[in-house]
């Protein structure tokens, strides 16, 4: 049995998701679109979905769930969509370039230099 960890998506990317076109892939999700305080056992996604509509807690398209596994290895994102689960995975900002960096932190400490003269 693998234990599943549910992430609910919040109303308004529901309402994203839901007019969004159908793209088939790794599906990019965005922690802060959803909320976690659920967790269910099951043997399969799809034994997961079954339990919880019987439990009157249906997943609904854009619900994600986490598989939690050996602390080692990486969870594994199954995302709800109306033909059934797909791969996802977490959207993780790329850090901003080194040289960009300095050059917004230059002016500001320019400014400062100023400010204390």
């Amino acid at each position: 049995m693998t234990r599943y960890r549910i992430h609910r998506i919040k109303d308004t990317p529901r309402e994203s998701f839901r007019w969004a076109a159908h793209t088939g892939g790794i599906a990019v999700v965005k922690l802060k679109d959803y909320d976690c305080n659920e967790e269910v056992e099951s043997s399969t996604p799809y034994a997961a979905w079954k339990t919880l509509a019987s439990q009157g807690l249906p997943l609904r398209p854009g619900d994600v769930l986490e598989s939690l596994s050996a602390e080692d290895a990486p969870a594994d994102l199954k995302i709800a969509k109306y033909i059934g689960f797909e791969p996802a995975k977490w959207w993780i900002p790329e850090p901003k370039p080194v040289a960009e960096v300095a050059a917004v932190a230059e002016p500001a400490l320019a400014t400062a230099q100023v400010q204390r003269s």
